[in-house]
């Protein structure tokens, strides 16, 4: 199969190009190495492969660049993991956010319906369900209030998949992830931020009082929800599932669980509540289990340890 994965340098995409390339499709990466973390640090990520994938540098904004990689590609998958990340950027700088996630996917689909791409796989995000409070969150609710302009594209980005898929007979999965962690992690990301202040002494800055919740979900298991829609062909031609770890961890117990596997203790910085930040996600993976046999089996215990491993092994 030839595959387009985008933000392929990535965090979650450099694993799942890996796990792609052993199994012997031909894979090309589109990234922008943009500067949000060290460019290096995402060109580090692909050193192993660089040879065995083509690597398309550009932007999703560009929509010439798109169209032509898309035109020399022949790709019969795109899966589009490149995005601007995280809430609190996100209100900081809407108008990047809004064009690179939203008119960036929508270059995407553009290029893939004009070029006969049959299947596009888009990575949304659990903070499209806002500050829903009954859990676990299931794909069948109501969502209307989402709480930042990086939930806002995420949304938009399912809604042009639907449009593109009703109007054109593409095959779009639409996968909302909850709170990936695991090797090569982002910089920025809780979990990798909590792990080096506290290996080297330097105070975390804990926000609220500890007892916010999220589902952690390891990225093994999130690469193989997405895996398992390279073959899927459900009844609905455009589909929505979550990939989470269906557990919540307070933020209390997550630094925990990094202090016993480091074996330091944190210097903690107690901060107010940021907006945007939401209370609670805890994903309901019924229906990703029993249509894409998803199988989540790396809980938080396990999961914080071989994360802690890797940094210790990996990052100066």
């Amino acid at each position: 199969m030839k595959v387009l994965v985008t933000g392929g340098a990535g965090f979650i995409g450099s694993n799942l190009t890996e796990r792609l390339l052993g199994e012997g499709h031909d894979i090309d990466v589109l990234d922008d190495f943009n500067d949000f973390y060290d460019p290096l640090i995402k060109r580090a990520n692909i050193a192993a492969v660089k040879n065995s994938v083509r690597v398309h540098e550009a932007d999703l904004r560009d929509e010439p660049a798109v169209q032509r990689i898309m035109r020399e590609g022949g790709y019969d998958t795109i899966i589009h993991l490149a995005a601007r990340a995280g809430v609190r950027p996100s209100i900081q700088e809407p108008r990047l956010y809004i064009d690179t996630n939203i008119t960036g996917t929508f270059h995407l689909l553009e290029a893939a319906k004009q070029h006969d791409v049959g299947r596009f796989i888009f990575a949304s995000s659990s903070s499209v369900y806002g500050v829903i409070r009954t859990v676990p969150f299931s794909e069948e609710m109501c969502i209307n209030a989402t709480i930042s302009p990086y939930a806002a594209t995420k949304m938009a980005g399912e809604q042009l998949c639907s449009n593109y898929s009703h109007l054109y007979g593409m095959r779009c999965v639409c996968l909302r992830l909850f709170t990936v962690y695991g090797p090569r992690q982002r910089p920025d990301l809780a979990i990798h931020k909590f792990t080096k202040n506290i290996r080297s002494g330097v105070p975390i800055d804990q926000y609220g009082d500890g007892s916010t919740r999220r589902d952690y979900t390891y990225v093994d298991d999130i690469v193989q929800g997405i895996h398992a829609c390279l073959g899927y062909e459900g009844e609905e031609l455009c589909d929505i599932f979550n990939l989470g770890e269906n557990q919540t961890t307070t933020l209390a117990e997550l630094i925990a669980h990094i202090e016993t596997a480091l074996g330091e203790k944190a210097n903690i910085n107690l901060l107010p509540e940021q907006p945007g930040d939401v209370p609670l996600t805890y994903a309901n993976i019924d229906k990703a289990r029993r249509l894409l046999g998803y199988n989540p089996s790396t809980k938080i215990a396990a999961g914080i340890p071989k994360f802690v491993d890797w940094y210790l092994k990996t990052v100066k």
